[in-house]
């Protein structure tokens, strides 16, 4: 049986062992129900959460307007908190949440996260380390006009050429990311963030092979909750594979269709997360995932529909996912 939502833990104020120490900070509250909800969820990110949370904010993102989302931040315990004014100073309509004292996985605070969400849609980003591209949250919206159930996923990236796991090996550091961010105006055309990525390897197999997780996924409430949400029996720090289980849960879901979004994604910034850091290895977070699911961890196999717009920004990463399908088909 899957872990239930702790939803009620997210807004009480009656202490328990897993309750917050801080009520929720609403920047803007309104009972009328809005189309999207992103809820991001960060530990320790004071470098890299502004940045995601400017390529998350209205002037930023195209195709929507302030009105027609919300961003929820939630807070996992961060041992210098997310400055509060910070998020009351984003355009639109903002919410802190922080889970304090928290464990080690993101599982507990995305769920509460989550259920706070007031939109029609609701996207996770479960790492707040991850920079979005600017058609993501419209494309999204649309992408919901699909199909009755969609599952809508967006593939992910690395900042720098090499993946965060073996960036060091080259020299690749926060700083050389810094540089590199300053050299490309990102800014004004987030696009750019392509020219300057690699895939991730959860979306190594390019865009039209299986996703091992999504780094942005976007499920109406009502799946979420059919879902259970994220499994909090992955306790790992970084939460080991709880997203790729979220993921696989629910393309397994009846009626389901995966619509994996074209020409955009989430882009990593490099910091000291337990998988790209090299605390954890693939074959402990695996290990958890055995004992927990019975069965060893596969990438979904459904068919997806693909949808979403290319900028030229991003032809390398499609002529790239072009070759990897064809060597797929060469050796099927």
């Amino acid at each position: 049986m899957e872990t239930p939502y702790h939803g009620d833990a997210a807004i009480s104020q009656e202490a328990t062992c897993d309750a917050l120490t801080h009520p929720p900070i609403r920047q803007e509250s309104s009972p009328v129900t809005i189309p999207l909800s992103i809820v991001v969820v960060a530990h320790d990110m004071g470098r890299e959460l502004p940045r995601t949370l400017r390529t998350l904010s209205p002037d930023y993102q195209r195709g929507i307007d302030a009105s027609d989302y919300e961003i929820v931040v939630v807070d996992n315990g961060s041992p210098r908190p997310i400055d509060e004014s910070a998020i009351a100073a984003l355009p639109g309509r903002a919410t802190l949440l922080r889970v304090d004292p928290a464990p080690p996985s993101p599982a507990r605070s995305a769920n509460q996260g989550v259920e706070m969400a007031e939109g029609e849609l609701v996207g996770l980003i479960v790492d707040g380390a991850r920079m979005a591209s600017p058609g993501l949250l419209s494309s999204a919206l649309l992408a919901t006009r699909l199909a009755d159930r969609p599952i809508i996923a967006a593939p992910g990236y690395h900042l720098g050429s090499d993946r965060h796991m073996q960036a060091a090996d080259s020299g690749y550091d926060q700083s050389l990311e810094d540089r590199l961010l300053g050299d490309v105006a990102w800014e004004q055309d987030g696009y750019k963030l392509f020219e300057i990525s690699t895939l991730a390897a959860s979306s190594g197999r390019g865009w039209f092979g299986p996703m091992g997780e999504s780094s942005a996924l976007f499920m109406r409430p009502e799946t979420w909750r059919q879902l259970d949400g994220l499994d909090e029996r992955f306790e790992l720090p970084g939460g080991g594979l709880v997203n790729h289980d979220l993921y696989r849960r629910a393309c397994a879901l009846e009626g389901s269709q995966l619509i994996v979004l074209l020409g955009e994604g989430t882009f990593h910034q490099f910091h000291g997360g337990a998988a790209t850091s090299r605390r954890l290895r693939w074959e402990e977070m695996h290990a958890e995932y055995e004992a927990i699911r019975r069965q060893p961890y596969r990438p979904p196999a459904n068919q997806p529909l693909y949808f979403g717009r290319v900028s030229p920004a991003a032809f390398s990463h499609l002529e790239q996912s072009v070759q990897l399908a064809r060597k797929r088909l060469r050796r099927s």
